[in-house]
């Protein structure tokens, strides 16, 4: 499969590219909206191809697919002009601005026969299938969810600061948090967050919310850009307990550990270095190939999405309110 990669984000350089670089498939293109950056990027990753505009790229008639790591506000755009180029998508998280338009976009490509991902990379790490699995098989009915992403924002002129480009750190790292609380607990009932503008930005640089589910069982959100690098969830269930800490983006070169307890009889897995930005092209590329439909499809996005509205609503509202139903 060739790629082509629509600007030249920090994602892209530091995770993706790598990534699709270190898979059976191709590299074929990059696009920015300054040549020069194209060009740049191109010769720091051996890319064939560079162009000075999305369109031109999306023009391109040897690509089958382009990942989009635009800022927020402009995934929904690119992604639907990839479609109408017939050009699969893998888009960065979050999909969308609200659950809404991530309805739209996910339409908007199955009309048009493309198959659509969204990057949450962690869904396709070991450790995190394996944590679903001794929720879903071991360790009995959850009763709590703890999940939180959290790190320092050092630069004022960072894009997720930026509300017209749906910055935020809700939007940018809680989505990690409200993803891993729906993977273990499913769609909640209702929300309530609370949020703080540490720099009259305009967007959120700390949330911390409370999703709550009809039969009791409860998920605390907490994410922010205002203190040290953490990253963790922990499931509380019946029969016991599980962990993770560097949950979303393990640091270093070192393996990852879950933790857990079942009846009373408590055990660490390691799990070995893993490139999980790999893992998710490599799936994504499969899902093309056979026409299944991606793990972090369009509907997991506009559920994900569903829940960020309204930790958003009723932060804004100062009460809990329902979470939609999509």
């Amino acid at each position: 499969m060739n790629f082509g990669v629509l600007s030249t984000a920090n994602i892209g350089r530091a995770a993706v590219v790598p990534a699709i670089r270190n898979t059976d498939h191709d590299l074929l293109a990059v696009a920015s909206r300054d040549a020069a950056s194209a060009d740049a990027f191109a010769d720091e990753f051996g890319i064939p191809r560079a162009y000075g505009s999305y369109e031109e790229l999306l023009a391109d008639d040897e690509l089958d697919a382009v990942y989009n790591p635009l800022p927020n506000a402009l995934h929904a755009e690119w992604t639907k002009r990839a479609a109408d180029a017939g050009l699969h998508v893998l888009c960065e998280k979050p999909l969308a601005v609200d659950a809404e338009e991530a309805r739209e976009v996910g339409d908007y490509c199955a009309d048009r026969g493309v198959t659509l991902m969204e990057a949450f990379m962690y869904r396709y790490h070991p450790r995190t299938e394996r944590a679903a699995e001794l929720v879903r098989e071991e360790l009995g009915e959850v009763r709590s969810v703890k999940a939180g992403f959290q790190f320092p924002m050092d630069d004022p002129e960072n894009v997720r600061l930026d509300p017209d480009l749906a910055g935020g750190s809700l939007m940018d790292v809680g989505c990690y948090a409200v993803s891993s609380a729906r993977l273990f607990l499913g769609e909640p009932d209702r929300a309530y967050a609370t949020t703080h503008d540490a720099g009259d930005h305009g967007v959120d640089t700390k949330l911390a919310g409370v999703l709550e589910y009809d039969g009791g069982a409860t998920a605390e959100i907490s994410c922010g850009f205002e203190t040290d690098d953490a990253q963790w969830y922990r499931v509380e269930t019946e029969g016991g307990w599980l962990e993770a800490r560097e949950a979303f983006v393990p640091r270093g070169d070192e393996g990852v550990e879950l933790e857990y307890e079942v009846d009373g009889r408590r055990a660490v897995e390691t799990f070995d270095p893993t490139d999980q930005y790999r893992l998710e092209v490599e799936r994504f590329a499969a899902c093309v190939e056979s026409g299944e439909q991606p793990r972090t499809d369009a509907d997991e996005a506009v559920r994900n999405t569903a829940t960020i509205d309204a930790l958003y609503e009723s932060a804004e509202r100062g009460e809990s309110v329902a979470v939609e139903r999509p």
